[in-house]
């Protein structure tokens, strides 16, 4: 396994270089990542690499600072690579199918028809039950709201990952990727792109 870190440009159309097909696609930004730190199993008990993207203009004495993306990405062969070398999108160009990690969009407070796909209640004959979630209690017993009901409250702004997200092109010139459909997170919003 192996990854990169990039950026959400927005969503096109480009012809499928394999069947000519009009293919509706996400175009993303693939910078140069620094590798901050490599982890092995023999000090860390697992094998990973910290990556760093997108240098801020001002220069921190901090390493944290300096950097407006970091994260850290499980790679299953760390091979030659050394702390504070670059890595590129050519680490990809093998990859038919990746991993999407971003946040997704948050949408504020939302009811339990937008959040959970309630049914909404009828608009006639008097009712005055329209998008309101229903009852939500108990009788006697065990008298209370067990937790996890679905109820009103905060929606997106969440961590979501989409397996299987099919690789249309690569533009190394460019440092552009192609991902077939729609992707989480908004545009110029930051993402984790991996093999998986």
């Amino acid at each position: 396994m192996k990854g990169i870190l990039a950026q959400k440009i927005g969503m096109t159309r480009i012809l499928s270089p394999d069947t000519g097909d009009m293919v509706p696609v996400t175009l993303c930004f693939v910078p140069k990542n620094k590798i901050l730190q490599i982890k092995n199993t023999e000090k860390d008990g697992y094998d990973s690499v910290v990556l760093a993207a997108f240098e801020r203009n001002k220069k921190f004495s901090n390493i944290g600072k300096q950097f407006k993306f970091i994260k850290e990405i499980n790679f299953s062969e760390v091979g030659d690579m050394k702390k504070d070398t670059e890595i590129d999108i050519n680490i990809l160009k093998d990859s038919k199918k990746v991993k999407v990690t971003a946040i997704s969009k948050g949408k504020g407070f939302a009811g339990v028809i937008k959040r959970h796909n309630f049914a909404r209640g009828r608009e006639t004959h008097g009712s005055h039950h329209h998008r309101e979630p229903g009852s939500i209690g108990m009788c006697a017993k065990p008298a209370r709201v067990l937790k996890g009901k679905k109820m009103p409250g905060h929606l997106g702004a969440e961590q979501v990952s989409i397996k299987n997200v099919e690789v249309i092109e690569i533009d190394p010139e460019n440092n552009l990727i192609a991902l077939k459909g729609a992707i989480p997170g908004a545009k110029k919003g930051y993402l984790i792109v991996s093999e998986g």
